[in-house]
């Protein structure tokens, strides 16, 4: 009889999941391995463009990836499912049954075993329970919710546009109401000017940026606080001087249909409202029978990111809570983190298999960057260095914060067509239309 395969299980194929699963699939194949990713979606699209797809700015059906076409080339298996628990017992994750628009089942629920788990479902927007937000706002955790944003928006200035052909003197505006002052709202509200910009030229002619009221509304006391004082303020310039009422040191107690209703009883007017205040571990229907979670919902990890409670249990990126000797917050929930925890998590599955200790993971802080679409970009770079970071703006700044991305591209589709993804990104940037209005 031979012996079964070693079966490595990765749930969520996110920035960490997915360039793990790559990673162990060229690494050992189908031979003596099953590595499995699993994700409720088909496709996969860089989290962070997010706000790009929201106002069009971006195709995502030029950037995203298939999984079962990657699977196919890089040697690991992709489950299309949902995450409904685990038995760790049993060794074996539960998936939910997958329904299609009609509620008609598609896949049955089932279980797969495992040898060895890695928890990568990431992070959705927190509302901190705050009222009306389920029923009134955006969030933008996938594709889906980008889509709809964008289409919501579409409509909106279609409406204004037609207002003002009919009449002139109309002040109809698209009022849209950001709330959370960190890189999604700040970027959002950036793009959202470039979108109108460039709706003049799509057929909305009595439509341009002056007919669009944007307010970025901050609990705290300024804006962008992973990035040092000077740098935030730059970007709170940046805002105004495109347009944006940034308003901070203003909770938001409620949200109504009419709008956001702040903590002094104001009601900020909006037609579109966007929740960016915050995130937490992306909730499991049936729990994590008995993990360690954070009060976020995160899975506690060790240094070698395995589970507290189980150390055939790894998670990584957004979902994980990894607190590192000596520091006094967690590692953070950025794309960077994933990535970096990607490679341990890898390094650490090797290690384990031959039979050897886990490694501890090691944070490198390569600093914050936000861009402000097409007008600007701030951050800072090398946060771990002696003597403290590098403050960057300008074109400097865009051109590193394109090559984030492009990390990713080269991650997960190796060099040679990551550089040909690359190259055909430049070049649909010149051929394509500027903003995608469908």
């Amino acid at each position: 009889m031979t012996s079964p395969k070693t079966q490595i299980v990765i749930v969520g194929g996110g920035a960490a999941g997915l360039e793990l699963a790559a990673k162990l699939g060229r690494r050992y194949g189908r031979k003596h391995h099953d590595i499995i990713l699993v994700d409720r979606n088909r496709t996969h699209i860089w989290k962070p463009l997010l706000h790009e797809v929201a106002t069009g700015s971006l195709d995502a059906n030029m950037d995203e990836v298939g999984y079962r076409s990657h699977c196919h080339r890089w040697g690991y298996r992709y489950f299309f499912g949902k995450l409904a628990g685990i038995d760790r017992a049993a060794r074996q994750v539960r998936l939910a049954a997958v329904l299609d628009e009609h509620g008609r089942e598609v896949v049955a629920p089932h279980s797969i075993r495992y040898d060895y788990l890695v928890l990568a479902f990431g992070s959705v927007t927190n509302d901190f329970g705050t009222p009306g937000v389920a029923e009134n706002c955006f969030v933008l955790d996938s594709r889906a919710q980008a889509d709809r944003f964008r289409d919501q928006l579409l409509n909106q200035c279609l409406r204004v546009s037609r207002t003002m052909s009919v009449d002139p003197a109309s002040d109809a505006r698209v009022r849209v109401t950001l709330v959370g002052g960190g890189a999604t709202g700040v970027e959002l509200a950036a793009q959202l000017f470039n979108a109108a910009d460039a709706l003049g030229y799509y057929g909305l002619e009595t439509f341009d940026r002056s007919r669009l009221d944007v307010t970025l509304v901050e609990a705290g006391p300024r804006i962008l606080p992973a990035l040092p004082e000077r740098l935030a303020a730059a970007a709170a310039g940046e805002l105004t001087a495109l347009g944006v009422s940034v308003r901070t040191a203003t909770p938001i107690t409620a949200s109504t249909r009419e709008g956001m209703v702040t903590k002094a009883g104001e009601l900020i007017p909006a037609d579109l409202q966007v929740w960016a205040a915050g995130v937490k571990a992306t909730p499991v229907r049936d729990g994590l029978d008995g993990l360690e979670t954070s009060r976020t919902g995160q899975v506690v990890v060790l240094p070698t990111l395995q589970s507290a409670s189980d150390d055939r249990i790894f998670a990584i990126g957004d979902c994980a809570f990894c607190l590192l000797p000596g520091q006094e917050r967690p590692v953070p929930p950025r794309a960077q983190a994933a990535h970096q925890m990607a490679d341990t998590c890898f390094d650490n599955l090797n290690r384990l298999m031959a039979g050897r200790v886990a490694r501890a993971f090691t944070y490198k802080d390569h600093g914050s960057l936000v861009s402000l679409s097409r007008f600007s970009t701030v951050g800072t770079l090398m946060g771990n260095l002696v003597g403290g970071r590098m403050a960057v703006e300008g074109r400097l700044a865009r051109v590193i914060y394109l090559s984030l991305y492009r990390m990713h591209l080269i991650a997960i589709h190796g060099w040679l067509r990551g550089a040909a993804m690359i190259a055909v990104g430049h070049v649909n940037r010149i051929v394509r239309p500027r903003l995608k209005l469908h």
